[in-house]
């Protein structure tokens, strides 16, 4: 009896220290998650990331080492975590397969505000669409077309391809290409080009533009007209010059020719 008692004080007082240090364990780890939490918010805070990624992202970090902490606690106690670990790698692999295409969604959408390929106000073309950026979500990308029309992309689509930032510079180089007649003086069309580019004021003087012929065309000989703007000139420094050139080549009696073709007919002789 006297050995028995002497078993069970041993085994109770195993117990009570093997629970002090699982107690141990769990206040310790839950501590370190929080600040882990704290000093990951701060992190993505300081890069600007999107609210609701912060939120997402550290809530699941501090999720998981919750998890972490609690299976080492009650391995310190001599429970069998071994099938707890295996039930919760195949709910892991369940719920990943299941939401495949949100969590690549999810990586793709934290890779853009890390990586900041575009921000929101840029005019871009990616994942198939053209529009301006209005929201950055965990999910997917908020654009405005040219046109008013909401397009929601999902942020695979977005990073799986080629991404156009129209936005991310200050300067852009404006192409113009037209056309005048053979019969016209090549020079002389150069100089009427040069003199409004001279006159435009929202044409950058460095870098300088460049006018020179392209092609001879079936019915033209085109000239490539390239000046640089201001990226905020772009489109109406594009609208103008398109239209006052039709004015100054009139002025200066330069055509601009239509598709012609020669048509030869042949009269059969009797």
């Amino acid at each position: 009896m006297e050995n028995l008692l002497q078993q069970g004080e041993h085994y109770i007082t195993q117990f009570g220290f093997a629970f002090l240090i699982a107690l141990v364990i769990f206040i310790v780890g839950r501590w370190v998650a929080k600040i882990v939490k704290s000093v990951l918010e701060k992190m993505m805070k300081k890069k600007e990331v999107d609210g609701a990624v912060i939120s997402f992202t550290s809530d699941l970090v501090y999720t998981l080492l919750i998890v972490f902490v609690i299976l080492a606690a009650l391995s310190q106690l001599g429970v069998e975590t071994t099938s707890f670990v295996a039930i919760i790698g195949a709910a892991g692999l369940a719920v990943g397969l299941a939401l495949q295409g949100s969590l690549s969604n999810f990586a793709a959408g934290v890779l853009i505000i890390i990586f900041k390929p575009f921000t929101v106000g840029d005019f871009i073309d990616a994942g198939g669409v053209t529009g301006t950026v209005e929201k950055i979500q965990i999910f997917t990308t908020i654009l405005k077309s040219p046109d008013n029309k909401l397009i929601i992309c999902p942020n695979t689509n977005i990073m799986g391809g080629n991404i156009v930032n129209f936005s991310a510079k200050d300067t852009r180089r404006v192409d113009f290409v037209f056309g005048i007649g053979y019969g016209d003086d090549i020079k002389k069309a150069k100089e009427v080009l040069t003199k409004m580019i001279e006159e435009d004021s929202r044409i950058l003087k460095d870098p300088a533009p460049t006018i020179g012929v392209v092609e001879l065309a079936d019915s033209s000989i085109n000239i490539a007209v390239r000046p640089w703007v201001n990226k905020a000139d772009y489109w109406n420094v594009f609208f103008d010059f398109n239209e006052n050139v039709k004015y100054k080549f009139d002025e200066a009696n330069i055509s601009i020719p239509y598709p012609q073709s020669d048509v030869h007919i042949i009269t059969p002789k009797d």
